[in-house]
Order: C-alpha cells, then structure tokens, then sequence
C-alpha cells in the first residue's frame, strides 16, 4: 500500500492501519460507494486509485500485487471483472470524495468516497 508516500497515521499502529484501509477499499470496490470521515476518505481514494491503476495493467504481476492488498476472493473478482473494465479508456480520476456535512455524536466530518461511473 504505498511505500513511501507520505500519509496520516489516524492515530492507529501500522498493522491496525493496513488492516483499516483494505477493509475501506474492499467495501467500496465490492459497493461502489462508502461513507467515513474526510481523512480517512482522502487516503482510501489515494490506495483505491493507485490499485485500480494496477489492476489496468491486467497481467499476473498486477493481479499478485493486488492481491498482496485485497485478500478476499470477492473483491478481487469484481475488481477485475467490473471495475476495471470500465476505466479501459480513462486516464485516472477513479474515484471522488464529497464532503456530506457533521457525524452527530462527535461532529467530526464526514464524507463520501465513489467509484465515478
């Protein structure tokens, strides 16, 4: 998951991270749309992103470093089934966050990250 870039911690170990992220991109490759915080948000869309890119590519080295990431069967096919499939042409910009206001018990803010169609 991006070696070497520079990204938040959220407060978490790296394992807890990792573990956190893969469970985001898995819930919005598998139902196309999520909602959690802005920050959180903003670094699923960069791993997301990075992996759809990846996964263009189509070949077995890009299916096994997918796979280093997303480990559940499901996902991985509807990635490489569906997904990608439909960004063949496009150039990037694989998905989208939009800011969708407050959480009530603690007002931190929320957003929504999407696959754009």
């Amino acid at each position: 998951m991006a070696l070497g870039a520079k990204r938040r911690k959220l407060g978490r170990d790296s394992g807890e991270r990792r573990a956190l992220f893969r469970d985001l991109v898995s819930a919005l490759i598998l139902h196309d749309r999520i909602e959690t915080t802005d920050a959180k948000a903003r670094e699923t869309k960069k791993i997301a992103d990075s992996l759809i890119s990846t996964a263009l590519a189509g070949d077995i080295h890009a299916r096994r470093q997918v796979r280093r990431v997303l480990t559940d069967r499901r996902v991985l096919q509807r990635l490489f089934r569906e997904v990608v499939p439909r960004y063949q042409a496009g150039r990037g910009g694989y998905t989208r966050v939009l800011k969708t206001g407050r959480r009530r018990g603690d007002a931190a803010q929320m957003a929504l990250v999407e696959l754009v169609k």
